[in-house]
């Protein structure tokens, strides 16, 4: 299905039983990602909402909560784009076989953006800011946000579409100390697309022009998230995905899609920033208010009728789990592409996706050593922390590809694999004073805190232990030892005061376990707050252990020492108790989840939506 437009897609989403209208009035202020949540959980059917309260616009949500949804509204040009996809990382496929690459020829015809004359469409018209569905997400946050924007601008050294970066920058349209209808705040990290933009308008002492599209055809906003491979643009890459070349003109000297609902054009000025967030964000944590660049505003525009389409970020999985999901299927084998001997990287998802990686790679020098242990893979786990959105990253753990039957996102099977055959005296690789994702307060300071290789390759070492073993029990101080799965055990402490306090905890905690006696098949032990807590599921402990914690500074090791500069010991000790200086935990107003529950009772316009 080619959709021209929001509105197509939500007819055929409907038509198809993916999609359900809420009649009801619905506040934009928490009740509608409440609404969101409970459904995404339940892995319920996109949402149009028609009455958003105070906006005469309406609003979608959930469109791409599912994967199997997401793949339904690319179903006709799905495999093209694959195909596309594949031969830009590998051109020879076309040669070796040119009748079967055919279609990728076919719909590269939509790659290239068409622009229009004859200045707004028809379709469209001037609107102010407080127009819009202003959507608060989370109790604690600024002020309203564009979740699902795409964000358009042009490197003032090359200007034209061409050279554009199409993005996904979160927007904050009021609240703090922004002028209503006449800022909005745009936040970003100086490496990415539109910073370096943002960079180069700064040294020519000159505004950068920026358009921020919401809605249209669903690709141009799948568009705005992907990891294209190296010269593909994401306005050629959302033609390609829709089926249809993207169209354009510029007005007042800013480029406004003919096909997106709402267009907000501004300036960002050189120097000019004004505090940004709170905002509710994926790692499931607030990020907090910083200095970001502020927007100038110069026109909105909306489509009759438009439909803003929104999402709830927070502790995952949300939405942007199935979209992580999604680009996976898309990109296939890009990353072995990009970095040869690598044979699979999963960002782990429940852990916030940044902050903890698995990967798989060959290990080929190893026959030249008398003993096996991590080589080429050292190499690897550098160029992948090198790499892209990758190099965010705090924790990698990387084996090498040694059993047919190793996957990374099989996480406890791969854990304990990894956790048989390391040598903790060998095989862990700290990276200190270093840069973290902006949205991680783990660290010591914002964008700053540390790396953390965990490498294994050879033959198993050890047996992991399948219950809590006996030396972390009645340990004095320490309690509720439990088992979050073989191999790694938490035990429960008093709550974190100081780093310079931990050093003397920890020290202590360490020597009292060693005078116990040999752990070895407890090779990683969880200092947390809450055990029951950590070790109720996978996903608890993959969240709590590696979002609250900052290698360099959190990890301990029972009977540690260094050797020519580097760090071993008998067991890994990770402190993943909640620290002063992180921002805190997302957690759902119980009044609104209470009041959204209308919704859902017989009669409503959800009732029996969550039985399904």
């Amino acid at each position: 299905m080619i959709y021209r437009n929001l509105e197509e897609c939500v007819i055929d989403l409907e038509r198809n039983g993916h999609l359900i209208r809420i009649h009801e009035e619905v506040d934009p202020h928490l009740e509608m990602a409440a609404i969101h949540m409970k459904v995404f959980e339940a892995g319920g059917p996109a949402l149009l909402y028609e009455k958003v309260k105070g906006s005469k616009f309406r609003a979608i949500s959930n469109l791409f909560g599912t994967v199997e949804r997401s793949k339904f509204i690319f179903r006709d040009t799905w495999e093209s784009v694959q195909d596309v996809i594949a031969l830009r990382n590998d051109p020879m496929k076309a040669m070796k076989n040119p009748l079967k690459h055919v279609g990728a020829g076919w719909a590269a015809k939509n790659a290239l953006p068409l622009k229009k004359s004859g200045g707004l469409p028809a379709a469209m018209h001037e609107i102010s800011i407080a127009d819009l569905p202003l959507i608060k997400h989370w109790q604690g946050d600024g002020g309203a946000f564009v979740t699902l924007p795409q964000v358009y601008s042009e490197d003032p050294d090359q200007p034209g579409i061409m050279n554009s970066n199409l993005g996904m920058y979160r927007i904050q349209l009021d609240g703090n100390d922004y002028v209503l209808n006449k800022e909005v705040g745009v936040h970003y990290q100086i490496h990415r697309g539109i910073g370096i933009h943002q960079d180069k308008a700064n040294r020519q002492g000159a505004p950068l022009k920026v358009s921020i599209f919401i809605g249209g055809p669903p690709a141009h906003t799948l568009s705005a998230v992907m990891p294209l491979p190296e010269g593909m643009s994401e306005l050629t890459f959302a033609g390609l995905l829709s089926g249809r070349r993207f169209r354009y003109s510029y007005i007042d000297g800013f480029c406004v899609s003919h096909d997106a609902d709402f267009v907000i054009t501004g300036e960002i000025h050189p120097g000019e920033t004004k505090p940004e967030g709170p905002f509710g964000d994926h790692l499931g944590y607030y990020s907090l208010t910083h200095p970001f660049p502020v927007m100038r505003v110069h026109k909105v525009y909306a489509r009759q009728n438009g439909i803003y389409p929104f999402t709830v970020v927070g502790r995952p999985p949300q939405e942007d789990t199935a979209f992580g999901a999604l680009i996976h299927e898309l990109t296939g084998s890009a990353i072995k592409q990009e970095i040869p001997g690598v044979k699979e990287v999963h960002a782990v998802d429940a852990a916030g996706v940044h902050p903890l990686l698995f990967a798989i790679g060959s290990e080929r020098y190893t026959p030249y050593q008398q003993v096996k242990q991590p080589a080429e893979i050292l190499t690897i786990a550098n160029r992948i922390l090198g790499t892209g959105q990758l190099s965010l990253a705090k924790y990698l753990f990387i084996a090498a590809e040694e059993s047919e039957k190793l996957d990374t996102h099989h996480v406890e099977d791969f854990l304990s694999y990894l956790l048989e055959r390391i040598d903790l005296r060998r095989d862990i690789h700290f990276q200190t004073n270093t840069t973290i994702d902006t949205l991680d307060y783990s660290g010591t300071g914002l964008n700053t805190g540390s790396k953390v290789i965990f490498a294994a390759a050879g033959e198993r070492k050890r047996e992991l232990c399948k219950a809590v073993p006996d030396a972390l029990i009645n340990l004095n101080g320490y309690g509720k030892a439990a088992l979050v799965m073989p191999g790694i055990a938490a035990i429960q402490g008093p709550g974190f005061i100081s780093y310079e306090e931990a050093q003397h905890e920890l020290q202590s905690l360490c020597d009292a376990i060693a005078d116990r006696g040999e752990l070895a098949a407890c090779p990683m032990i969880i200092l947390c707050d809450d055990s029951a807590f950590m070790s109720e599921t996978t996903n608890n402990f993959l969240w709590a252990a590696f979002t609250r914690s900052n290698p360099s500074h959190d990890i301990y090791g029972i009977n540690s020492s260094y050797a020519y500069k580097h760090w071993g010991c008998d067991n890994v000790i990770i402190d993943a108790r909640i620290k002063p200086h992180q921002a805190p935990p997302l957690i759902p107003d119980p009044a609104v989840v209470k009041r959204v529950e209308r919704l859902f009772a017989s009669g409503a316009s959800l009732g029996g939506i969550l039985k399904n």
